[in-house]
């Protein structure tokens, strides 16, 4: 039988699962509400669970309620709300589950628990008749999920698109203005703290994939598992590509976009990619983050903003926190059970491409890769020719292709590898599309 959700009176009492960075934040944050003589909803964090307790914390609670114990929080009587800031799966799957069973409300910023078996947890939340909200889980300060659950209920969303990892866009941005390498900007990002001493979830792409997931279910009511959606990081874009799609008109940003279409079904994607420079989004830079929702009645909607970092995904926290206290809002269409949708094959997507490749300096090499290119139904937009190497006979090659498909493209990039006039492929980049922006 399901538990019923606590009452008011009790569900300011708030346990939380993580002590870092972000949670010492949130602690922070309620206990200088809880302090405050003006503050009309009393929060009060009544116990704390933590890997390692004899870590010293920022958090500006007392030590006593810390401990390694999950039974502190989970099933606590005086604990209303839980807040679950420990990342990944295991054990965060676990105690969010015991706490919704438990008749308590959960709060969470992990994006990859709500990716992998968020709709698990939505379920395990209405059935026990309680909230789990998630609004730090994506792009950190900025009300994305909210809105999608409720403010564009009326819209059929026919695309949600950003740059939704900071640690990228600053490396993507840093290599765009100063000509910096991926290497060089790597060391600088960890050196600031903006990437992890192991940065592969940011910059192969993960975090991204994990954030896209959570948003294109609640954009399509529909599961979108992360192993369906293409996945691509930012370690093969070099300087030069910065260069040479600014002469094109361009700059290269890491994508998240999910788009959805009645005839094909909804295909979810990241990857790195060339953007007009006079949209928006080339606008986007150092650590922000940016989303555009286009909904068929309101249009294309910006959310641009802070996406990572203790204070912007404390606010995203805070705000879901006093939406459960003040018992507004709902899970809203993300509680539903998610529907069977076809989800579309990235073998058919159709873009312009850019391709960068090292060939000999000598006369029919472009005609032996346009061959390849004709072969393989794509044709050319526009060709440069750049950085000739007199000394090795080599030169850069650019090619921008019209709109093609990506198993065609694919297709002839093996082709193109094979001709003994091309001494390497360098970069393939695909263009987003924004249609007319007259």
């Amino acid at each position: 039988m399901a538990t019923s959700a606590r009452s008011d009176s009790q569900s300011t009492g708030i346990g939380i699962f993580g002590l870092g960075v972000v949670g010492s934040a949130v602690a922070s944050a309620i206990s200088t509400r809880h302090n405050a003589d003006d503050s009309s909803i009393p929060l009060n964090v009544v116990a704390a669970v933590v890997r390692d307790t004899s870590r010293n914390r920022d958090a500006l609670i007392d030590s006593s309620i810390i401990s390694a114990d999950p039974g502190s929080v989970i099933a606590n009587p005086e604990i209303g709300v839980v807040v679950e800031l420990m990342g990944g799966v295991d054990p965060a799957f676990d105690y969010i589950t015991r706490s919704l069973h438990a008749g308590q409300h959960v709060v969470t910023a992990n994006k990859e628990v709500m990716a992998k078996r968020g709709s698990e947890l939505l379920a395990t939340a209405s059935t026990n008749g309680v909230h789990l909200f998630y609004e730090a889980s994506v792009a950190g300060g900025i009300p994305i999920i909210g809105p999608l659950m409720n403010d564009l209920g009326g819209n059929k969303i026919q695309s949600v698109r950003g740059i939704i990892n900071g640690t990228t866009n600053f490396i993507l941005t840093k290599m765009a203005h100063e000509g910096s390498d991926f290497d060089d900007v790597i060391a600088e990002a960890q050196s600031l703290g903006y990437a992890e001493a192991d940065p592969t979830a940011d910059v192969d792409g993960f975090d991204a994939l994990y954030k896209i997931s959570v948003l294109a279910r609640l954009a399509y009511y529909t599961e979108v598992p992360v192993d369906v959606i293409h996945c691509e990081g930012i370690r093969e874009v070099h300087a030069k590509d910065f260069r040479y799609a600014s002469e094109l008109g361009y700059t290269i940003k890491l994508l998240a976009v999910a788009q959805a279409s009645e005839k094909s079904g909804v295909l979810a994607r990241v990857h790195p990619a060339l953007i007009p420079l006079d949209v928006p989004m080339a606008s986007v830079n150092g650590v922000l983050n940016a989303v555009e929702v286009e909904g068929d009645l309101v249009g294309p909607l910006w959310f641009q903003g802070p996406g990572a970092g203790p204070n912007p995904t404390a606010s995203a926290v805070m705000g879901d926190i006093l939406r459960i206290a003040k018992g507004v809002g709902s899970n809203g269409p993300a509680s539903k059970t998610p529907e069977p949708f076809e989800i579309a094959s990235m073998a058919d997507h159709k873009c312009q491409y850019y391709i960068r490749l090292t060939a000999a300096d000598r006369p029919g090499v472009l005609a032996n890769v346009a061959r390849v290119l004709s072969d393989a139904d794509i044709s050319i937009s526009s060709v440069l020719q750049k950085d000739t190497d007199i000394y090795n006979s080599q030169a850069d090659l650019v090619i921008m292709t019209h709109p093609a498909r990506e198993s065609n493209m694919q297709s002839a990039v093996s082709s193109i590898k094979e001709l003994d006039t091309v001494v390497r492929l360098d970069s393939l980049l695909r263009v987003e599309n924004y249609g007319d922006r007259s």
